[in-house]
């Protein structure tokens, strides 16, 4: 008897603790958590309803089964709209606008969350999948991870933002070697190139993930948001723009509760109680 399709939010598991920590798993390891659209879709509109949630405090994004993910599930692509009659299967567009609305539209959800997001990443990592770990504002890899720019095996161009992602964490002579060999990166490899924050054994990875997310949980959850904009920002703008955006970001986030209770507990030499707002 032939299983029934699993559902696509069975695909991609969304799992809020009473921390704050909402976990989104990539559930589909008999293809090494390769995204069909509809599990893309689903992680850019859970990434996208964190920023607004104030029970949310920090995201993690992790794979099941000994993978992260392998980028785009190349067999399965959405239904194109009706043709008028003699129209072809593919028009001048159709595929620049699957780019965006498909693997740009997640990468841009991961980079404005307004959250701190944490890719956890055990085992590979191909294509896609490297730039929806590198958009996070960390990557704690295990000592098995690997990662791959696969898209010149595909006979491809880069996507997923891997360009713009890649070329400011390594510099323009990296990213043309990772992108034109395609060779797989290693762990220790990964963090040497500044790819990935920190490489632990795969049997201490979750309890690594688990302290660090307790420690951003309990953060001052706008100063992060603003902190992710100007660090976003500050290789494509001027000094003056940079200089304007943090004096903005401090006008703004100075009157929040948490800073408050920043100053009020340095003052009263305790640690800070940050609610989040």
């Amino acid at each position: 008897m032939l299983s029934e399709p699993r559902k696509v939010t069975d695909l991609v598991r969304a799992d809020r603790d009473d921390r704050g920590v909402l976990t989104l798993t990539i559930d589909r390891p008999e293809a090494k958590n390769a995204l069909t659209h509809g599990m893309r879709d689903r992680l850019a509109d859970l990434l996208e309803a964190a920023s607004s949630d104030l029970r949310v405090r920090v995201v993690v994004i992790t794979g099941a089964g000994g993978a992260f993910c392998a980028g785009a599930d190349l067999r399965g692509q959405p239904a194109a709209p009706p043709r008028p009659e003699g129209a072809p299967d593919r028009a001048v567009g159709d595929v620049a606008r699957l780019v965006q609305r498909g693997w740009q539209r997640l990468v841009t959800a991961v980079l404005d969350c307004e959250r701190p997001v944490v890719a956890v990443v055990d085992g590979v990592a191909a294509g896609g999948g490297v730039q929806l770990a590198l958009a996070c504002d960390l990557v704690i890899a295990s000592d098995r991870a690997r990662l791959v720019q696969s898209f010149v095996h595909r006979g491809i161009v880069p996507d997923a933002g891997a360009a713009y992602l890649l070329t400011r964490l390594v510099g323009p002579q990296r990213a043309k070697e990772l992108f034109l060999l395609g060779e797989q990166v290693g762990a220790d490899r990964a963090l040497e190139l500044g790819l990935v924050n920190r490489v632990v054994s795969a049997g201490e990875l979750g309890t690594h993930v688990d302290e660090l997310v307790v420690t951003l949980a309990a953060g001052p959850t706008r100063a992060y948001a603003a902190t992710k904009q100007l660090v976003n920002r500050a290789l494509e703008t001027d000094r003056d723009t940079a200089l304007r955006d943090e004096a903005v970001a401090q006008e703004l986030i100075q009157g929040t509760a948490d800073a408050d209770e920043g100053v009020t507990a340095f003052i009263e030499r305790r640690a800070p109680t940050f609610r989040g707002w």
